[in-house]
């Protein structure tokens, strides 16, 4: 069970984690370029790259809490996406990827979503955007606009080492 230690652990690690992010997040590629993703061409809907180098990777979302429930609807598609695609690199995604909300609010009210990722499939864009865009193009001129006005603040990665295993 490394994975589930692992995740627990990471989760804790989440906790502490949480006022710095919230206070050094910075601004994301979402909110940046939401109204050229209005216009639906694909090069409009690229974010940054969310690539990890660590074993252990971590994202952690400021959503607002009025948007919380269409930020859920875009993870939703996400899982979709990565379900239904051929791409052997977005199954082996899929396997280590989790997606936790916070049960209390964060800063100003705000809901914390975390994506754990373990392990992480190296040299693997985590861009939910991208992801969509390559599976389903057609719905990310709907989606992303819905995802960019969700967040209240930006994304934060964080990369991860195992150091101890305490089983």
């Amino acid at each position: 069970m490394r994975t589930t230690a692992l995740s627990i652990g990471a989760l804790v690690a989440a906790f502490w984690c949480t006022v710095v992010v919230l206070r050094t997040a910075p601004a994301d590629a979402a909110p940046q370029v939401a109204a050229a993703a209005q216009a639906g061409t694909p090069q409009a809907h690229a974010s940054v790259p969310r690539v990890f180098s660590g074993e252990v990777g971590m994202l952690f979302n400021v959503i607002k809490p009025e948007k919380a429930e269409d930020f859920e609807k875009v993870i939703a598609n996400l899982k979709e996406a990565l379900g239904a695609s051929k791409d052997p690199v977005h199954r082996a995604m899929a396997s280590g990827w989790r997606v936790y909300r916070s049960t209390e609010p964060v800063a100003s009210g705000n809901i914390l979503f975390v994506f754990l990722l373990d392990p992480v499939v190296k040299d693997a864009d985590y861009s939910p955007s991208k992801i969509l865009n390559d599976v389903f193009p057609e719905r990310v001129r709907e989606l992303f606009p819905i995802y960019s006005a969700s967040f209240a603040g930006g994304v934060t990665l964080q990369n991860y080492k195992l150091v101890a295993d305490m089983k």
